[in-house]
């Protein structure tokens, strides 16, 4: 492995020119610049992380906190992960993956350790206990969620609630006034984890406003939770037309319920899915979906991580516009039928 002191033979320079170089800390002319990166990518030499880390105070590492438990949607959370991954590189960070199980423990060993620059916080609860260790820390942080005290965090995410009242709008325009929505699992809920009670919030507030006639129910996995959810929403509200589904793990089986029942989609029931573009189109009838838009906001949460840490202003709360997109899932009611 090529060494400090061979890049510096090569490029002519001392040994600490080629830190300088590297680090940043003191101005090098354009010429020995370009003498000492030739050198670098001819010999193929890469700096030593941890003396990187030393001589420059920065380690090039994001630490991303993300949730990895049996309820929640793992290939959705890799979408997030992937995002803030790519966006990372393209600031020439690497991530650091810690699971939420940690919990302040884990916040705390990586940021006093002097493993990270900033952190990225993904499945925040509405008073998540992780907020006052945040504030504690030097590195800054970005949260994926919206808690209800986000005092000086920065925050990115979907706007849920506007995206319910978007869900809703949609279908009553179509005519739809009985409505039911399918929701995340209970153990999210009991959690308060920010995005479900948003959403949720969000239905009813635009139910009331639209004078629709709704009803809500929270979803176990599998077959037999979606089984159950639908039958109490039925003999919640009689008459149910379209169904709002947030939740990605219940849509494939729903469909095959609602087949097996002969309830057709979009002729009995109309559905709009909350949930990442390519499942809605990777359903059995391609869904009228309002997308979780994981690359956007892993992307603005890397580059408001790197404008803080530049100490450039930013947003410190985010919320993206939903998005809707008509598919094969919807149908207009006729006057006569509503």
């Amino acid at each position: 492995m090529p060494t400090i002191n061979d890049v510096a033979k090569a490029a002519g320079v001392s040994p600490s020119t080629v830190s300088y170089v590297l680090s940043g800390r003191r101005p090098i002319s354009a010429e020995t610049r370009a003498r000492v990166q030739a050198a670098i990518a001819e010999l193929g030499f890469h700096p030593h992380a941890g003396a990187r880390a030393l001589a420059s105070s920065k380690t090039n590492v994001i630490a991303l906190v993300a949730p990895l438990r049996v309820d929640v949607n793992v290939p959705v959370i890799m979408q997030f992960a992937t995002a803030v991954v790519t966006a990372a590189r393209s600031f020439n960070h690497d991530v650091l993956l810690l699971t939420k199980d940690e919990g302040t423990a884990g916040l705390e060993r990586v940021a006093h350790s002097t493993m990270v620059d900033a952190l990225i916080l993904m499945d925040l609860e509405r008073d998540d206990l992780r907020i006052p260790a945040l504030r504690k820390l030097k590195q800054p942080s970005v949260l994926i969620g919206l808690p209800a005290d986000h005092t000086g965090i920065a925050c990115v995410d979907l706007d849920f609630a506007a995206a319910a009242r978007t869900a809703l709008t949609h279908l009553a325009g179509h005519g739809h006034r009985r409505i039911g929505l399918v929701g995340p699992s209970p153990a999210v809920y009991r959690r308060q984890t920010t995005y479900a009670d948003r959403f949720l919030s969000g239905f009813l507030e635009a139910s009331a406003e639209l004078d629709l006639r709704t009803v809500t129910h929270p979803c176990e996995p599998g077959a037999e939770g979606v089984r159950s959810a639908l039958a109490d929403l039925d003999a919640a509200l009689d008459g149910i037309t379209a169904l709002v589904v947030h939740n990605e793990e219940a849509l494939r089986p729903l469909l095959d319920l609602l087949q097996a029942t002969g309830r057709r989609v979009p002729e009995d029931v109309a559905i709009v899915a909350i949930c990442p573009r390519d499942v809605a189109m990777s359903m059995p009838v391609n869904l009228t979906s309002i997308d979780i838009p994981a690359h956007d906001v892993g992307t603005i949460a890397v580059e408001t991580a790197m404008r803080l840490l530049d100490g450039r202003r930013v947003e410190y709360t985010r919320l993206l516009e939903p998005s809707l997109v008509e598919r094969d899932s919807c149908r207009e009611i006729p006057p006569s039928h509503r």
